[in-house]
């Protein structure tokens, strides 16, 4: 900061040096130089555009006036031929219209007429027409045609008005094509009567094609209009203009139609261009000349020499800024450079700084700190006292303590290292470094914190709090216990509550993730109230909470707590609008009573609660040893069945069921899986199967059984088929349809002879990828039963999506069959229910003669139980169906 110091006070000193410097004489002369070579150049461009106005203004009076002398010669010689035709026709001293009608309307005077009209290649020639308007004669033509003109203004004009000698107008031709231009004169009768009259047409664009000729160039425009303001030829030519009025407007433009020579600037009517005119009347016909060229055509020439003329100042400006520039470059040049790098460097820091002197006057000021605090620049600058700062900063919001407090006790450490973090009015953390300068002064930095402490914050909250439940999560919970383990040598007990939300999964699987979430976070709301301050809720994962109850050891107590959980989670929960019923299983932990050791405190307190799972959920347990043995025997029993499949430990046994009980054959048999450990004997499916399950072994063993019963199958009579139970496990793994094809192709058994019976559970996880493997299934030509049918709540669903070849009613609705208020109904809906859909219905569990009875009368198709046979070895099932065949 010293060396900032420095350059700052360089750079004052050398603009004080070049106050009265022959430099700033050499820049005010380079301007002024420059200044009246720009104003020269716009004096000269303004001259030459006046002269170019002025030749424009020249060549159209030039233009109109030999325009006007040749029309005046044309349109003489054209009255004089008018006249002599009129001047023959009153020689004959007619007196009425009728005579004139009759004398005029014959071939004697037609040839009269085109002798004294030969020469001439107007379009109508000399016609003659009576006092009715009505055509008698011709110079072009006899007979002539039958034409009026009554109803023309000409015409009317000349009859009406005995003063009226002569009418031009532009009408449309009746004896041509197109608009004609008509030179109309009076027969008048020795007494001044009105006899008829003569005319003579010219087409417009006779008198355009001598406009061209004169050569005016682009966007420039002749024109004949005749003194009343009616279009009678233009060039360029426009068919909707000619005949137009143009006599109205300013005073400039109806001037055009009243003096006998102007030349003007204004706005076209036309177009609405500026454009220089000059008109004028002719000498023996009531008509105007005016030709028009548009300023932008008269001054292109002068943007040309204009464009040049600016070019040169331009570049002689640019010289002259060019040699200043390379003079003040040379010697501004190291104090720029440097003043560069002073300000890039405080402007692009992140921080707010600020540097006082000795006198606490602010020597310099960042942008970081002007916007950190939103200031005016107007009193945070260069010169302002460090006690304005502050006070600007409280009067805007930015600082709320007591400005004299604070400057005091800033001001009485500037020679000492300050640091502190304060919070703003808005929130915002800001991190305040004072550090004692080498002058006397102070270097100020304001460094926003805000995000790095927040972030900070918000890591150290991920990281021991749970992001669905903002419970306590794993390790903070154990960094608790830790805490409270230690705190069991001063005789504070404490307890460990393991709970687990029952079904979970299943609420997951039918219901979505979205309310399974919710379920939890209301789940971790009851279990807060469930609670004291002292004590600690935490989620450990998945459906699994822990509480941590501290200051007790007495399971009275720890057991009400229990209670009132489950209370609490028993009443049904509203999750996205869904009434969602919740239970949970909760093992206990006492310490010090099971263990002083943290790690075997926890597994204690989760196997309690397993242990409240195993024996029907919804309720709770508290540690005690044999829970341990327990857990030693399902590990070792989980190790004996990894090898059960390699020593050969595992057979298949078989029950038949019955289809025509009248008769009592048998025409299917379901494999079923037996464990003969070599030490503790036949272990029961129902001790083994979960345990396969949890640890993924039951592929493997699944694909075994398969395989075995399809080849054991294929030795039977052909009519008898195979019935294999199918793991939720195997239907997950998405390659059970290969698994069975290679089973049949391996066996050799008919697909047909082959049933696989799956539960309601393989299909509540994924009922659509569940329902494609069935199908791929089918297509198999397996056929597939439903099991344990009537256990689940969503059975009918899937009845009608997917074809069943069979429901099993579960063993639950046939136990109490014959007896009162028995399951009877319900099973009688089931049979009724499959027969209409073609299904068959196998009952599950028949063990007494009064259920079979009572399931015949209700159309049961199938029966299966202890009452036909129980589940035996290959070998005796042989024997059977060798005697079923024999009888």
């Amino acid at each position: 900061m010293g060396t900032s110091i420095r350059w700052t006070a360089r750079m004052r000193a050398l603009l004080r040096r070049w106050r009265g410097a022959p430099l700033t004489w050499l820049i005010v002369g380079g301007f002024v130089l420059m200044a009246a070579t720009a104003v020269g150049t716009a004096l000269t461009v303004d001259r030459f555009r006046q002269n170019a106005i002025e030749s424009g203004r020249d060549s159209l009076e030039s233009a109109v006036r030999l325009l006007a002398r040749h029309f005046d010669r044309e349109f003489e010689d054209f009255a004089v031929l008018q006249k002599s035709i009129i001047a023959e026709l009153e020689s004959h001293g007619i007196a009425s219209a009728d005579a004139f009608r009759s004398e005029m309307g014959t071939l004697a005077m037609h040839e009269v007429l085109r002798a004294k009209a030969s020469g001439w290649s107007d379009v109508a020639g000399a016609n003659v027409f009576d006092a009715d308007g009505v055509l008698i004669n011709s110079s072009r033509r006899w007979p002539v045609a039958d034409i009026s003109v009554a109803d023309r203004g000409y015409f009317n004009r000349l009859k009406n008005d005995p003063a009226a000698q002569e009418e031009i107008e532009v009408v449309p031709g009746r004896l041509g094509n197109g608009p004609a231009i008509v030179f109309a004169r009076r027969v008048s009768g020795p007494h001044g009567e009105f006899l008829g009259l003569v005319s003579r047409g010219v087409a417009p664009d006779q008198l355009e094609s001598f406009f061209a000729s004169t050569g005016l160039g682009d966007d420039s425009s002749i024109a004949m209009h005749h003194q009343n303001g009616q279009l009678l030829a233009r060039i360029p030519h426009i068919d909707a203009m000619i005949g137009q009025n143009f006599r109205k407007g300013t005073p400039e433009q109806m001037a055009v139609f009243e003096r006998t020579f102007v030349t003007m600037q204004l706005a076209s009517p036309i177009d609405g261009k500026d454009r220089i005119v000059a008109s004028r009347l002719l000498t023996g016909e009531p008509l105007v000349v005016v030709a028009t060229r548009s300023l932008d055509a008269t001054l292109a020439t002068w943007r040309t020499q204009t464009k040049f003329f600016v070019m040169v100042a331009v570049l002689s400006i640019g010289l002259l800024v060019l040699t200043l520039f390379l003079i003040f470059r040379q010697v501004t040049r190291r104090l720029s450079l440097e003043k560069q790098r002073l300000d890039t460097a405080l402007n692009t820091m992140t921080q707010g700084l600020l540097m006082f002197d000795q006198d606490e006057r602010l020597i310099v000021c960042n942008r970081r700190y002007i916007e950190m605090y939103r200031l005016s620049t107007d009193v945070v600058k260069p010169g302002a006292y460090f006690r304005d700062v502050i006070q600007h900063r409280h009067d805007t919001g930015s600082f709320d303590g007591d400005v004299d407090s604070y400057c005091d006790g800033i001001l009485g450490n500037v020679g000492r290292t300050q640091s502190a973090i304060v919070e703003t009015a808005e929130g915002r953390l800001i991190e305040i470094k004072n550090q004692p300068g080498a002058a006397g002064g102070w270097l100020a930095t304001h460094d926003d914190v805000t995000e790095r402490i927040r972030a900070d914050e918000r890591i150290a909250h991920m990281a021991h709090y749970d992001a669905l439940t903002d419970l306590p999560n794993r390790v903070l919970m154990r960094g608790h216990l830790e805490r409270r383990v230690a705190e069991l040598a001063e005789g504070k007990p404490f307890a460990i509550l393991y709970i687990d939300v029952d079904e979970f999964k299943g609420v997951n699987d039918s219901l979505g993730h979205e309310v399974g979430d919710e379920l939890l976070r209301q789940v971790a709301n009851r279990l807060r109230a469930c609670v004291s301050g002292n004590d600690l809720v935490a989620r450990l994962g998945g459906d699994e909470f822990a509480i941590v109850k501290a200051g007790t050891s007495d399971q009275a107590e720890l057991t009400a707590l229990a209670e009132t959980i489950l209370n609490a989670l028993r009443a049904p929960v509203n999750c996205k609008g869904q009434e969602v019923p919740t239970d949970a299983s909760i093992g206990i932990a006492i310490a010090p009573d099971h263990g002083d050791n943290l790690d075997d405190l926890l597994k204690r307190a989760d196997l309690a609660m397993y242990a409240a799972k195993s024996e029907g959920r919804r309720t709770f347990r508290v540690f005690t040893p044999e829970y341990d043995a327990k857990a030693r025997l399902r590990r070792q029993l989980e190790l004996d069945l990894r090898q059960a499949l390699t020593r050969g430990e595992f057979e298949v046994h078989y029950q038949p069921p019955l289809v025509d009980l009248a008769a009592n054959v048998v025409t299917g048999c379901e494999a079923l899986l037996r464990w003969h450990h070599p030490e503790r004997g036949m272990v029961s499916p129902a001790d083994f199967i979960p345990v396969a399950e949890d640890t993924g072994l039951i592929g493997e063993i699944g694909e075994w059984v398969l395989k075995q019963a399809c080849t054991e199958a294929a030795s039977w009579p052909g009519d008898i088929h195979i019935a294999v139970n199918v793991s939720p496990v195997q239907f997950r793994s998405k390659t059970l349809a290969l698994k069975v094809a290679a089973a049949l192709a391996e066996s050799g058994l008919a697909p047909g002879r082959l049933e696989l019976e799956v539960t309601e559970t393989v299909l509540i996880r994924d009922d659509e990828e569940a329902l494609t493997i069935l199908q791929q299934l089918r297509e198999l030509g397996v056929r597939i039963a439903l099991d344990d049918f009537g256990t689940g709540y969503s059975s009918l669903s899937y009845l009608h999506r997917f074809p069943f070849d069979k429901i099993k009613i579960d063993r639950s609705f046939i136990s109490d069959i014959g007896e009162p208020e028995d399951s009877s109904p319900i099973v009688q809906a089931v049979v009724h229910m499959a027969a209409a859909r073609r299904m068959a219905t196998t009952a599950e569990g028949v063990e007494t003669e009064a259920q079979r009875e009572v399931l015949r009368q209700l159309g049961c198709s199938q029966m299966q139980g202890w009452l036909f046979s129980p589940a035996v070895p290959a070998a005796k099932l042989k024997q059977l169906l060798s005697a079923q065949a024999a009888a």
